[in-house]
């Protein structure tokens, strides 16, 4: 099982954002995709979901060998990828817990009724280090940036995906909510699972420490090294 990112070119309303971007994430591995602001980081997240606003105009997305480039987004859950979003939305009136059962559900083809998922739920929650009352909230209405964030990785860590991309997960979270999200990553770091985590900065690659650091520049990767990659970053910019 790997995710492989083929040339891949993608446009929206005729622009091309992505530009030939070629990546292979093995189980076991994580990625960081590091790169300045509009140069297709969170276009690759969305083009690698399926995100139906965004046209594939060459190239392939692999999983596990078959090509998925043209499946729908649930169908690519349902095959073991996973989006966390950078802007989580809220919906009111629906709860944390019956939003992630119905995901379970749906993802993994469990039908697990309200007690099971309840106790699966609060186990993770324990887990997680977050208090049983969240999961009676309605979903991000309300919460803070690092409680969507949390959500997101609360639900990652339901789903348990192959391949999880994480959308600058990191994003304008304090010192202590970066900790929590973090250890819920590590948390799926083995043989089984891999992770595409995109952010602007270093300071996530404390606590997640990546197998690669991949620069992406105009829709292209333009440069590959180690953790240390990300350390000249921060001290030399994008521009070095």
């Amino acid at each position: 099982m790997k995710l492989e990112i083929q040339d891949l070119h993608a446009s929206i309303e005729g622009k091309e954002i992505l530009k030939g971007v070629t990546l292979t994430i093995n189980p076991g591995e994580i990625h960081a995709l590091m790169g300045p602001n509009g140069s297709g980081k969170s276009t690759l997240a969305n083009v690698l979901m399926g995100h139906p606003k965004y046209e594939v105009t060459k190239g392939k997305i692999l999983l596990n060998g078959e090509n998925i480039s043209e499946m729908e987004p649930d169908e690519r859950a349902k095959k073991g990828l996973f989006l966390s979003f950078q802007y989580p939305v809220e919906i009111p009136g629906v709860t944390v817990e019956n939003f992630l059962r119905t995901a379970v559900n749906n993802v993994q083809g469990k039908d697990l009724d309200v007690v099971e998922f309840h106790e699966l739920l609060k186990k993770t929650l324990a887990d997680f280090g977050i208090k049983n009352e969240f999961a009676g909230r309605y979903l991000n209405e309300g919460f803070s940036g690092g409680e969507k964030k949390r959500m997101e990785i609360l639900q990652m860590l339901l789903l348990n995906p192959t391949f999880a991309i994480l959308d600058e997960t990191d994003s304008g979270l304090d010192v202590d909510a970066l900790k929590i999200v973090s250890d819920g990553i590590n948390k799926i770091k083995d043989e089984k699972h891999g992770v595409l985590l995109i952010t602007h900065y270093n300071r996530i690659l404390e606590y997640v420490i990546p197998d690669k650091v991949h620069v992406l520049i105009d829709g292209k990767i333009t440069e590959t090294g180690g953790k240390e990659l990300a350390h000249t970053i921060e001290a030399e910019g994008y521009e070095r």
